[in-house]
């Protein structure tokens, strides 16, 4: 349960945060859509950790995978820069988050 609640936060932070982009284009309306929704991915992180996940892998993965989904949505949906040296960033923070989460089973 605690997987789907941390997947479910990250994919409400991504969608807020892509709605973000759209309302500071002129939606205006959607900034209330970007409150609720980093309200509820704040809220899901927080029963995340009620679960029993820790914080530092709960929010390494939560960051990472954010951090990770919203540039490929960016480059999707907003045509937005994707090099192969901000692929690369991406992918070291993914094994580092990784390396995290290794460590923390032990």
């Amino acid at each position: 349960m605690m997987w789907l609640l941390l997947a479910t936060a990250i994919l409400t932070e991504v969608s807020a945060t892509l709605c973000l982009r759209l309302a500071s284009h002129g939606k205006r309306f959607l900034y209330l859509v970007v409150g609720a929704g980093y309200t509820l991915a704040i809220a899901l992180l927080s029963l995340t950790l009620e679960q029993g996940m820790s914080l530092g892998v709960a929010y390494g993965i939560w960051a990472a995978a954010g951090v990770a989904l919203t540039a490929i949505a960016s480059r999707i949906l907003f045509k937005e820069r994707l090099t192969p040296v901000m692929i690369a960033g991406l992918v070291f923070i993914m094994a580092g988050v990784l390396l995290i989460e290794l460590s923390a089973a032990h």
